[in-house]
């Protein structure tokens, strides 16, 4: 299945929603605020535009480290 950035943004808004609806986290319900797209199409936070047209360039360039990655205790 191959997805356009705006199908992929849109799932990714799901994801988060319904993890939101479960959790109720609120830095997760401020992400999606700022996520959100205004009249004209755009986040509600401007960043975000930029933000995702990296993430999705970094994607399809195979760039992105899914791994878990566990760190020890702060000291």
């Amino acid at each position: 299945m191959n997805l356009s950035a705006q199908q992929a943004y849109a799932a990714m808004f799901a994801f988060l929603e319904a993890h939101y609806q479960r959790s109720k986290a609120a830095d997760v319900g401020a992400l999606l605020g700022s996520m959100s797209l205004l009249e004209n199409g755009k986040p509600a936070d401007p960043a975000f535009e930029s933000d995702w047209e990296i993430a999705v360039a970094r994607a399809v360039r195979g760039a992105v480290d899914l791994r878990l990655k566990l760190h020890g205790p702060q000291s």
